[in-house]
């Protein structure tokens, strides 16, 4: 085992690592900017070291500073967390090259399912299941890309093959519009991603969003830990998740999640990873794999007792899994509402103090959270500040009591997305389950 990691994160997730780190008897190094130098992680860590202005392109994001922080501080290993340099395989080869561990996958992984196009070829290849579209990047011939298209079937959407974030995406309803949405993609994923190549899919009219969690070791092991639903989102933005899925029965889970340990396994791939899929009428379309840790694993931790962080430091360090698929239980439901420094009708932040902090408690309750009285909320990062996590014997009494704890979860001083998710769990429609990715969008238009 590692006898010093250093976190190259911040918010809650550094958090989050740091308890992990503390249960293991491994020492911490915060690594943080002038303007988290008051935060609850850095004072908790064993060590903590500036590195940098506010601005994450100086410091979260400068990747010489961190280098610097782990030299000084003899760390052993990085954890990336999520977000940042967490899926930057540059980064990834830079820690592994200069002797140090990285908390995550190879860099060549990194890449391979980073590249959209090259991460849907290597599933197909695994047998996963895959949305119908091009093999690779669309035709440059005109008559090509259209035959393309008919094949698939409009809509279809053009895709940045670097994309993320929702970024370099547009939906093509027509053929008449086809060639100049191509090109307008390709210009915005150039200008984003610094990768001009795109590629098509179809458009799936009212999937859910679907994912698997897996986790993988060095001695060629994986497993699979079910599948969470993330359809409560706004512009590809999750805010809401829950495990397990609503309408999804026991073989079928089963036999996506082997499908995609088996895919782990075939890749090499080492530490988490997730498996997003688009859900429509019973059958999964692979979408990404995000070879990190999810904002949203606390659900998965809470319907299994696997605290994911902790065993992704286990296999990092080259230990094998402690865990065989039987051993895997699901049981209960869990629920997570993220709480955003946002104005919860027009999503803009609200970075400030907190002037007053109440956190609910009771049971099933769990809060993820660096948030405290009198923390200043900085304008220069994400807005989540924290994770509300409700489990229950089943998905009725996690809804039930996920509305108790949100009226006890008093935020003074700034804005939170807390009446929204209010305001959602009274809806009919995702009281039922089962909700579509434009649920949300639907919703707020309604209101």
């Amino acid at each position: 085992m590692f006898d010093k990691v250093l976190i190259a994160n911040r918010g809650e997730v550094a958090l989050r690592i740091l308890r992990a780190c503390r249960e293991l008897g491994i020492k911490t190094v915060a690594v943080h900017s002038q303007a988290d130098r008051d935060a609850k992680y850095v004072k908790l860590a064993d060590e903590s070291v500036c590195i940098g202005p506010s601005q994450s392109g100086d410091s979260y994001l400068h990747v010489p500073a961190i280098m610097s922080a782990a030299e000084v501080t003899d760390a052993e290993a990085i954890h990336p967390g999520y977000g940042f340099l967490s899926e930057n395989a540059d980064f990834a080869e830079i820690v592994q090259s200069s002797g140090l561990t990285f908390i995550g996958p190879t860099a060549e992984l990194i890449r391979t399912m980073g590249d959209k196009v090259a991460a849907k070829r290597a599933m197909k290849e695994a047998g996963v299941p895959c949305v119908p579209g091009s093999e690779g990047p669309v035709p440059e011939d005109d008559k090509e890309l259209r035959d393309l298209a008919r094949e698939v079937g409009y809509p279809v959407m053009i895709k940045a093959a670097g994309g993320g974030g929702g970024k370099g995406m547009r939906v093509v309803h027509t053929e008449a519009s086809l060639s100049n949405a191509v090109s307008m993609t390709k210009a915005e994923a150039e200008k984003a991603f610094g990768n001009s190549m795109v590629y098509m899919e179809k458009f799936l009219g009212q999937p859910r969003h679907i994912e698997f969690q897996v986790l993988a070791d060095q001695h060629g092991n994986a497993i699979h830990l079910g599948e969470r639903d993330c359809s409560v989102q706004r512009r590809h933005q999750k805010l809401v998740e829950e495990a397990p899925a609503p309408g999804i029965d026991e073989e079928t889970r089963r036999r996506m999640g082997e499908r995609c340990a088996e895919a782990a396994r075939k890749l090499g791939y080492t530490g988490l990873g997730t498996y997003e899929f688009l859900y429509e009428n019973g059958e999964f379309f692979f979408i990404e794999m995000n070879t990190r840790l999810q904002v949203e694993h606390p659900v998965t931790e809470q319907i299994t007792g696997v605290d994911l962080v902790k065993e992704q430091i286990r296999v990092a360090a080259g230990q094998p899994l402690r865990f065989r698929q039987e051993d895997i239980e699901i049981e209960g439901h869990a629920v997570e509402c993220r709480i955003n420094a946002e104005n919860p009708e027009k999503f803009t932040p609200s970075p400030g103090t907190i002037s007053h902090l109440h956190l609910p408690g009771g049971p099933g309750v769990r809060i993820d959270s660096h948030a405290y009285t009198g923390y200043v909320i900085p304008p220069f990062y994400d807005s989540l500040i924290g994770k509300l996590i409700v489990e229950g014997e089943d998905r009725e009494e996690a809804m039930a009591r996920m509305g108790r704890a949100l009226e006890e979860f008093i935020v003074g001083g700034i804005e939170t997305t807390i009446p929204l998710h209010q305001r959602l769990l009274r809806d009919g429609r995702f009281q039922a389950g089962g909700v579509d990715i434009h649920f949300l969008e639907r919703f707020l238009g309604e209101e």
